[in-house]
């Protein structure tokens, strides 16, 4: 079982906004990793190449998106997904992280991953006192339905319609603040972070088998890059 984290971002501008010395995507990269998940895609356009600077040094592939005409955010989360199954064989889920949330905690993304290796196919959303957020762990096998999903759609009305369309979603309450304060909330200014009232789930699971047997003294290589005609969505 294999979790990638797909972040998107709409703009090179949001991409690199600066959070604490860091691009955003670079701090959700580490994230993510941090947290588990295998591979790391970020979604971003990179016209000059200063994305791929932020991520230097990061186990991250920068894909390029699908054009803007027929890029709309549902296609775009599926062409991250499809680049993430092109880098593993045994995908199983996918973290939808919008470029903004970038104080997700590291203990969300394995809590996450640990729920989703007890029920498969079930889109998990992450809550804080009750309220859902964002990154969403979409099972691979419902992404297809991303394709269909009308271009005016914004990343939650996205989530309704895959509920629509019959995918079981349950909230997962995690207790962090960083699940539904996005950047435009200072450090500082988080509500306290609670951690979860219990264990997300009982079992334990092996993610990212695909990359445990590599070297801890191997280098760490990246961005590799992923232009949009190896995997293009269709």
């Amino acid at each position: 079982m294999t979790v990638a984290a797909v972040i998107l971002a709409a703009s090179p501008e949001s991409a690199l906004a600066d959070v604490e010395g860091q691009s955003r995507v670079r701090r959700i990269s580490d994230s993510a990793w941090s947290g588990g998940a295998l591979p790391i895609v970020v979604v971003s356009f990179d016209p000059d190449g200063a994305v791929a600077a932020s991520l230097a040094g990061a186990s991250v592939t920068l894909a390029e998106p699908l054009p803007r005409h027929e890029g709309p955010p549902a296609r775009q989360m599926a062409r991250g997904i499809d680049v993430a199954a092109s880098l593993v064989n045994d995908l199983s889920a996918a973290l939808i992280w919008p470029a903004r949330m970038v104080w997700v905690s590291p203990e969300t993304v394995t809590s996450l991953i640990e729920a989703h290796g007890v029920d498969r196919s079930t889109l998990l959303r992450p809550a804080y006192q009750g309220e859902a957020g964002w990154p969403v762990l979409l099972p691979r096998e419902r992404a297809a339905i991303l394709t269909s999903v009308a271009p005016d759609r914004m990343p939650d009305q996205i989530l309704d319609d895959l509920v629509a369309a019959g995918v079981h979603t349950r909230d997962v309450e995690l207790g962090d603040p960083g699940v539904t304060h996005d950047a435009g909330v200072p450090r500082e200014k988080l509500p306290a972070y609670l951690g979860p009232s219990e264990p997300a789930a009982h079992h334990q699971h092996d993610w990212g088998a695909a990359l445990a047997d590599e070297s801890e003294e191997a280098p760490i290589e990246g961005p590799a890059l992923a232009p949009y005609e190896q995997a293009a969505t269709e």
